[in-house]
């Protein structure tokens, strides 16, 4: 049983792609990390990079290639000050050279040296690339890695990541909602506990505090970072940022000294439903514009929906009472749980299963998480995380140009608002009496996604990314 932890699925990294930015680029770290001992990175002479199917499709628009040169550079997506990002790739493609883990310099022409196999894919994920290293004694060797969704990396011939998904002892060992429902009613406790006792298999209840209290002051960071920002997000579509603008307008004008202050201002603002709603927009619509500008962002299952979790988080801090750290780590550990049972089960990935399996499983998480939070149940919270993705079921994947900005960005305000309906219907509703459970809807979800057509799953050849007419000057 594949075993993940809460930081599993609430990554720290760098946008725009969780699946095409961060999971190549941790891919590209341990390729040549594996290298440092032997035969060593002085040893290095060349190093070829091939990308595949929706890799190679959607890739430049994902800034693939730029997560794959920070990586090999030894960069990481956690620490690295995003405003570096663009210099470092510049002075690559200017010099024709480029840094081997901080250390070796070698010679890389980047339109030969990284290569997009636009009609070619591998077997074993859409999201497939191969990275040659040729040593100064003439010998090549090869490795495949899978980005498969949400930042996770599975290389060829090994099981997935190096931190004993598969390994690890658990208490309360999860695989399905029918799992996590057992456990919930043999120790009549709510998701969170059971997820907090879980976590002690990985680090004390302290740590797991802290980190997700750390998780949620890089959401709240984001946040304000797009509130704060204008301009025309990068890649050619020439979008508007338009968080910025709605902020101050609902602010009145008011300027905020930082993050804090800026949530302390939307509380003692007014709480009509209008109001509420537009801020719930602004939100959302703030992060993925982060995510669309290289900014840090958290992997919430993804970074295309890395918007959908903090947006709810911040409602319910905002306007229904979670005030206190307790509330958010509760918030955290059991949306981290949900999006778990649909990784396990189905798939977080879009080029595996379209929007549906980024937007939908982030809202599905946040319906949970705010449920509990809210007072209700564990087969209130599944059912709201049901009734969530019910309403996502068969989304496509379709970006315009390859680009996490239309209709991704929007999609994360549509998520949103779906996860804080579906949580409202599963407080007032009887889950005893659901017809559709969540396990039913996982199923249908996987389902769904092996019937649908290739060309919604982040290929960009199909659905808006084909009919919208647009004029892209830099992907």
């Amino acid at each position: 049983m594949e075993q993940i932890s809460v930081f599993d699925i609430f990554k720290i990294g760098v946008g725009p792609s969780s699946s095409h930015t961060m999971g190549p680029w941790r891919a590209a770290q341990q390729f040549v990390q594996q290298y440092v001992e032997s035969p060593g990175i002085a040893s290095i002479k060349r190093i070829k990079v091939d990308l595949y199917g929706s890799l190679a499709k959607t890739g430049k628009g994902h800034g693939t290639d730029i997560a794959v040169l920070l990586g090999l550079m030894g960069e990481d997506p956690v620490t690295i000050p995003v405003d570096t990002i663009t210099p470092k790739v510049e002075h690559i493609h200017s010099t024709k050279t480029l840094q081997i883990h901080g250390q070796q310099v070698i010679s890389f022409e980047p339109e030969s040296d990284l290569i997009f196999h636009m009609n070619q894919s591998l077997p074993g994920h859409p999201n497939a690339m191969t990275l040659t290293v040729t040593f100064m004694n003439g010998q090549e060797e090869s490795h495949t890695y899978y980005s498969v969704g949400g930042g996770f990396v599975v290389k060829a011939g090994v099981q997935e990541d190096s931190k004993e998904l598969f390994c690890r002892f658990l208490p309360y060992p999860i695989e399905t909602g029918a799992d996590l429902k057992k456990w919930c009613d043999q120790e009549k406790v709510s998701i969170s506990e059971i997820v907090m006792r879980n976590e002690l298999s990985w680090r004390t209840k302290e740590e797991t505090i802290s980190g997700c209290l750390a998780i949620w002051d890089v959401m709240r960071e984001c946040v304000f970072r797009g509130v704060t920002t204008e301009g025309i997000l990068p890649g050619g579509l020439n979008v508007k940022r338009r968080a910025a603008d709605m902020s101050k307008h609902l602010l009145n004008g008011i300027a905020c000294k930082n993050s804090h202050d800026f949530l302390q201002q939307i509380q003692s603002g007014s709480n009509i439903f209008q109001n509420t709603l537009n801020w719930v927009s602004v939100f959302a619509l703030a992060t993925n514009e982060e995510n669309a500008s290289f900014g840090r962002v958290v992997t919430a299952p993804t970074n295309g929906a890395s918007g959908v979790i903090p947006a709810v988080l911040m409602y319910y801090i905002c306007f229904a009472g979670g005030t206190e750290e307790k509330d958010i780590v509760r918030f955290m550990t059991v949306a981290a749980e949900i999006g778990s049972i649909f990784k396990k089960r189905s798939t977080i990935s879009a080029a595996m299963g379209g929007c549906q399996a980024e937007i939908g499983v982030s809202s599905a998480m946040a319906a949970a998480a705010l449920t509990e939070c809210l007072g209700g149940n564990p087969d209130q919270a599944m059912m709201a995380a049901e009734i969530a993705m019910e309403h996502h079921l068969g989304l496509t994947c379709d970006p315009i140009g390859g680009l996490v900005q239309i209709p991704c960005i929007e999609r994360n305000t549509m998520g949103a608002i779906k996860a804080i309906t579906a949580c409202q219907l599963a407080l007032q509703g009887n889950p005893g009496s659901a017809k559709v459970t969540l396990d039913g809807v996982i199923k249908t979800m996987w389902e769904t996604a092996l019937d649908m057509n290739e060309k919604y799953k982040e290929t960009s050849d199909g659905g808006l990314a084909t009919n919208i007419p647009v004029n892209i000057s830099e992907c």
